[in-house]
């Protein structure tokens, strides 16, 4: 029976930063992958459909190739080559990251790691068991489907599906109108699909800023994408080669008939079948219950990332990681801020944001200003032709303090580390303001937002 500092179960960007973090700190180190290192992110999630991403946004730029003095004939494209190259961009960030797994000497085990007691693991099929000082649950979470639809992978597809189709679908309906859900309404409207997005909530991106979806809203409208907010799904089945999504509107009942259904509701956690209950950990509604430290209530035993539930985000599983395998190596840690996490929306206009929104912090009792600025102002964002959007700020009248910041535009999600750094050195919407920004650039954006929450904005 192999001996181990810790044993992590899962790959993804919480279980393999966990693992290279141990390394560092000189432990011996197992991790257990049913399927590919790397994960749901390198493999299924954020690196390919952000590939694709890429390929809908220079598609965009060459349709308005007139607007730069460019223009060709018989402009043509290939969904199978964009899937094509997605999957090239996965196959090496993957192998990135085994190659840094063996030089960190971590002991790579493919299989399904189930734990038999505390401070046991089995490895099936193969049935070796890893004996574990300590135990990190990094098993992530699945697609959740409605009551009653199950994932055909022809009509009825999950975002793993989505990711490997080689022809534009005519039709394309997408229930949920969350990150994942408009990512591949925007990636598959780019290439040609007469496409839907069904959400149950009064706005597409409902955790986001009311004003910000609004825009979005708008934005996504004018580029041929229908928009169902506020509909709630009554039933999804399969109709020969075509699925029908029946579902309440504020004009009635409506069907609807699409050649591809896209499932993207949220995910459930991968806490069944890998023995936690037989050992007694904490689990609620499907997720692992976890403290500060990501410690469940069985001493020895940790759990990170999207097992454990919201948010759901890729660098949140990799700060669980970090904070776990330190609290194993007994050094002191901070407690992450879950409400200041950044999250981010690759579309286009991309969305980004962290901490409270406007009604979020009004709700929590806070007097509060807000500052505005609108890419229309921006001298870069006009040269790049992408000046659709805005900055807002959301500040404590009182404190100046910083609660949130809601982005919409080019390269937001690059902008919004600036804003992150602020938040944590805890500046306030001053200090932000009176920070020389380089020009002509975005982030003078950010400036201008911070300064309309003061004495005013210099540039509209």
């Amino acid at each position: 029976m192999s001996k181990y500092d810790v044993v992590i179960i899962g790959s993804g960007p919480g279980g393999y930063v966990a693992a290279l973090r141990a390394s560092q700190l000189g432990m011996k180190t197992a991790i257990i992958e049913r399927e590919n290192i790397g994960g749901v992110c390198l493999n299924w999630g954020c690196i390919p459909s952000k590939s694709l991403l890429k390929n809908a946004e220079v598609l965009t730029t060459l349709r308005k190739a007139d607007t730069f003095g460019i223009s060709f004939d018989n402009m043509k494209y290939d969904l199978g080559k964009a899937m094509d190259r997605s999957r090239e961009v996965s196959g090496r960030l993957t192998r990135g990251v085994e190659f840094l797994l063996k030089r960190g000497k971590v002991d790579v085990i493919m299989g399904e790691g189930v734990i038999q007691d505390v401070g046991k693991v089995k490895v099936n099929p193969d049935g070796d068991t890893l004996e574990a000082d300590n135990i990190i649950i990094a098993t992530g979470a699945r697609p959740r489907l409605l009551p009653g639809v199950e994932f055909d992978g022809e009509v009825i597809i999950s975002s793993y599906d989505a990711l490997k189709l080689r022809e534009v679908p005519e039709r394309f309906i997408v229930v949920g109108g969350g990150a994942i859900g408009v990512e591949f309404a925007y990636f598959y409207n780019t290439y040609g699909s007469n496409v839907s997005v069904i959400e149950l909530l009064p706005h597409i991106l409902p955790n986001e800023d009311p004003e910000i979806s609004t825009i979005l809203e708008k934005s996504l409208s004018n580029e041929g994408i229908e928009l169902l907010p506020g509909c709630p799904v009554q039933e999804i089945k399969r109709n020969k080669d075509k699925g029908l999504v029946r579902f309440s509107s504020p004009n009635g009942e409506r069907v609807i008939e699409g050649d591809k259904i896209l499932m993207s509701i949220g995910v459930a956690g991968n806490s069944q079948n890998i023995g936690l209950e037989q050992v007694g950990v904490e689990i609620e509604r499907g997720f692992v219950l976890i403290d500060e430290k990501m410690s469940t209530n069985i001493e020895g035993i940790y759990a990170i990332g999207d097992v454990t539930g919201a948010p759901l985000l890729a660098h949140v599983a990799s700060a669980q990681g970090i904070i776990a395998i330190e609290t194993i190596a007994g050094e002191e840690t901070t407690p992450l801020s879950y409400v200041d996490m950044p999250r981010a929306t690759y579309c286009h206009p991309q969305v980004a944001s962290l901490g409270l929104t406007e009604l979020q912090a009004k709700e929590m009792g806070y007097k509060v200003k807000v500052g505005k600025f609108p890419f229309v102002g921006s001298g870069k964002a006009i040269a790049l032709d992408d000046s659709e959007g805005l900055i807002k700020f959301v500040v404590d009248e009182e404190y100046d303090e910083l609660l949130g910041a809601h982005l919409i535009g080019p390269e937001v999600s690059e902008l919004l580390a600036e804003i992150c750094v602020a938040k944590k050195l805890e500046y306030s919407a001053a200090d932000i303001a009176h920070t020389v920004h380089a020009h002509p650039t975005l982030s003078e954006s950010i400036m201008e937002a911070a300064l309309a929450a003061g004495e005013g904005a210099i540039h509209i």
